[in-house]
């Protein structure tokens, strides 16, 4: 897991080009006015989820990894904790939805949380279990956009 934020000072040239590419993507587009959906980067290899959520508590979500993409997480708006844990193989899926690349946990033993601000962003690699969507202080609508970058480019 990279944990960055487009207010600091990093050099996307030392990500991976198709990392870097999704990076460029987020930081030269205002996403104020763009609907939520699915926007196409480079075909069904990159692609952008532009979603609008209402963050919600920790109970209410299940923590997930993804085998096939990596997602860059990035918040427009508004503020999200991030449930995070590496995949030690101690924790058991509960649910698998090959067909969408999402694996779900209905609990996580070395679970750490973080918050995001507007302009941060969260690398997440197939080994990162991750539970978006969380509430800081009370539910919250947000908006974010999840890229998803097919692992065959890395």
């Amino acid at each position: 897991m990279i944990y960055s934020s487009f207010r600091a000072n990093d050099n996307l040239k030392k990500y991976p080009e198709a990392v870097r590419t999704a990076l460029e993507y987020l930081r030269n587009r205002d996403f104020t006015n763009v609907e939520a959906g699915t926007y196409p980067i480079q075909g069904k290899e990159i692609y952008a989820l532009v979603q609008e959520i209402t963050t919600c508590p920790a109970a209410q979500k299940r923590a997930e990894i993804h085998k096939q993409y990596l997602d860059i997480q990035y918040l427009c708006a508004g503020e999200e904790k991030y449930g995070v844990a590496p995949n030690v193989g101690q924790d058991i899926i509960s649910e698998a939805k090959e067909q969408n690349d999402i694996y779900f946990f209905d609990s996580v033993k070395e679970e750490t949380f973080i918050t995001l601000k507007r302009g941060d962003y969260l690398i997440l690699f197939p080994e990162d279990i991750h539970r978006p969507g969380l509430m800081v202080a009370a539910p919250m609508q947000i908006k974010k956009v999840v890229v998803k970058v097919n692992m065959d480019l890395i």
